[in-house]
């Protein structure tokens, strides 16, 4: 792939900036377990953090760099990055230059369904940055017009495909999960996104998935790649970045997720995505801040 991708992604989208010039994050339609963004900077952006979802991106201009499972890694234009699970890592451009990359966020779960007909589990990419034309080309598709909004359609192939170029670069794909583990898993899931604002207890979910919190916790962390807690956390710190989006005070954000006060927000959310919810605020909203 040519070592500057970006001008076949840009082309049409000239309402986008491709240039580095101030750090900006660029978020596309939403759709469900499947998040997608631009991110363009110079120097540091992102301190060490981890996340409960697949991150899968191309890097577009730039070098980028970021260090994972103890090693400072680097990826240059058209190289893909795959980031597991709540693995910590940070994010920065390795040159004066900046970096402009694409990324598609996927909550395990997606993968896991699509993966669990053919008894495989959720695969571990040791190598986060590998070179693979036809993946980069599966992504880019998804992430090539980030004002578009993703269909069914091309969602269920997209995913079939993406699966398929994992497992094809994973070097030990974890045990399936049965279908009645992943039932209870789901169950577990679907009772925690529903009291997402308020404290849930291990024993209200021992009670509706019939499981002990210990064997619970290992079924859970097998279809979503997480723990029940972590999974909770995550979701208020989603619902937070959504209303700090719509220019809601951080304070206020706080009060309404779930969290003591903005202190307890920030440290929660500095860890989950690697800065603090102000400069957060003016990266997504086009505001130059300082990497």
């Amino acid at each position: 792939m040519h070592d500057d991708v970006a001008g076949q992604i840009f082309e049409g989208l000239e309402r986008l900036c491709v240039t580095p010039e101030a750090n900006r994050i660029l978020s596309a339609p939403a759709y469900p377990g499947i998040e997608r963004i631009q991110a363009q900077f110079r120097g540091d952006a992102f301190g060490l953090h981890r996340h409960d979802t697949y991150a899968l991106g191309v890097t577009m201009r730039g070098v980028q760099t970021f260090r994972y499972r103890g090693e400072q890694r680097y990826s240059l234009p058209g190289r893909v990055i795959i980031l597991h699970p709540d693995e910590l890592h940070d994010g920065g451009a390795a040159t004066d230059d900046g970096l402009v990359y694409r990324m598609l966020y996927l909550e395990p779960s997606v993968l896991f369904q699509c993966l669990e007909a053919a008894g495989v589990g959720l695969p571990f990419v040791g190598d986060p940055v590998v070179e693979d034309d036809r993946l980069a080309g599966l992504l880019l598709a998804a992430l090539g017009e980030l004002d578009r909004e993703l269909d069914d359609l091309f969602v269920d192939d997209f995913v079939s495909r993406l699966a398929d170029g994992l497992v094809q670069h994973a070097r030990l794909p974890q045990r399936p999960l049965g279908s009645i583990a992943w039932g209870q898993a789901k169950a577990a899931r679907d009772y925690l996104e529903a009291h997402v604002m308020r404290g849930v207890h291990s024993q209200e979910l021992e009670r509706i998935t019939g499981l002990d919190r210990f064997a619970l916790s290992r079924h859970f962390r097998a279809a979503f790649a997480t723990s029940p807690h972590r999974f909770l956390l995550m979701r208020r710190l989603q619902q937070a970045k959504a209303l700090i989006v719509k220019g809601e005070p951080i304070a206020q954000v706080a009060a309404a997720t779930g969290f003591a006060d903005q202190s307890h927000l920030t440290r929660h959310f500095k860890k989950a995505f690697g800065i603090a919810p102000g400069a957060w605020s003016s990266m997504v909203r086009g505001v130059g801040v300082r990497g």
